[in-house]
């Protein structure tokens, strides 16, 4: 079986995603399928005239990879592919379309508002310790924390809506920041991502090897540890998310949690949180390839 990896694409993620395709891409040449890598930036022509049964793995982070633009391309040639589908794929990168659905099946989140680069300095929750996100992205980009309201920095609030006009400002969440990856509707085992001594998650410290993952966590016990893995697995549902996903949440000091936001195309370099919690449940990134092809196929009724 053919199998093709779109990695790279043209948005301020494309190093990440091509490190991501090509471990995926590794990872099923071991296990012992024909697989090619494909860069969306060159265009999509190559994949107008595919053999019969190919299965496409978006391994594309951010903008045209986890908006559903991609997947909208894939469903139009009907090719079956790994990963939510279009529309849900839209919605969960929108945060605040995510915010809206969440709140609606009752999902605990942060308090939160969506406002403009006019509209954000009036917002009360601005006058607050607060967290600045682009309404659309991934990877922590265009994300401004603010722990001191009268000391924003004008320069990294101009940066976030350079990325789009339309940004959610929410109160910050103090705790223990976990994650929990979902695969084929089963949570993987929770990770606790603790950030360097006064620094955050940030995307440079996310893929530097600076900020520290814990998995299984220590600053949360296993009841707690199961509770937030049972919110995942209801986020990805709620979402309408398929095979794989993972969910970043924070857990408050008295044991309540707030959902952050939701990925629906996982990092999977060798840094990467989705494949560590794999391999915490033992499952090598060679086997975790092998469940993505077995779902797609199921899913697709190539088998």
């Amino acid at each position: 079986m053919k199998i093709v990896v779109l990695g790279g694409g043209a948005s301020t993620e494309r190093d990440v995603s091509l490190r991501s395709a090509s471990a995926v891409a590794k990872a099923l040449r071991q296990a012992g399928f024909i697989a090619d890598e494909l860069d969306p930036k060159d265009g999509l022509q190559a994949m107008d005239n595919l053999p019969k049964n190919t299965i496409v793995f978006p391994v594309l982070h951010g903008q045209n990879g986890e908006d559903g633009s991609i997947q909208a391309e894939l469903e139009k040639r009907n090719l079956p592919y790994l990963g939510t589908d279009s529309q849900a794929s839209a919605n969960c990168y929108n945060k605040w379309k995510t915010r809206q659905i969440l709140v609606a099946a009752k999902v605990p989140v942060a308090n939160g508002e969506l406002v403009t680069e006019r509209t954000y300095r009036n917002s009360e929750l601005a006058k607050r310790p607060h967290v600045l996100k682009v309404t659309e992205g991934g990877s922590s980009i265009g994300t401004y924390l603010v722990r001191d309201p009268s000391r924003v920095e004008q320069s990294k609030v101009d940066e976030v809506f350079s990325l789009h006009g339309e940004a959610v400002v929410e109160e910050l969440v103090e705790g223990t920041e976990i994650t929990v990856p979902v695969l084929d509707n089963r949570a993987l085992p929770v990770i606790e991502i603790r950030p360097p001594e006064a620094g955050e998650f940030d995307y440079e410290n996310k893929y530097n090897g600076a900020s520290e993952e814990i998995c299984p966590p220590v600053s949360i016990d296993e009841k707690q540890q199961k509770i937030a893995q049972e919110l995942a697995v209801r986020v990805h549902k709620t979402m309408g998310c398929r095979h794989l996903s993972r969910t970043d949440i924070i857990v408050r000091p008295d044991g309540s949690m707030a959902v952050l936001e939701i990925n629906t195309i996982p990092g999977m370099t060798d840094q990467s949180l989705f494949p560590l919690a794999a391999k915490v449940a033992g499952t090598s990134m060679v086997e975790l390839v092998k469940q993505f092809v077995k779902m797609v196929e199921r899913d697709y009724k190539l088998s």
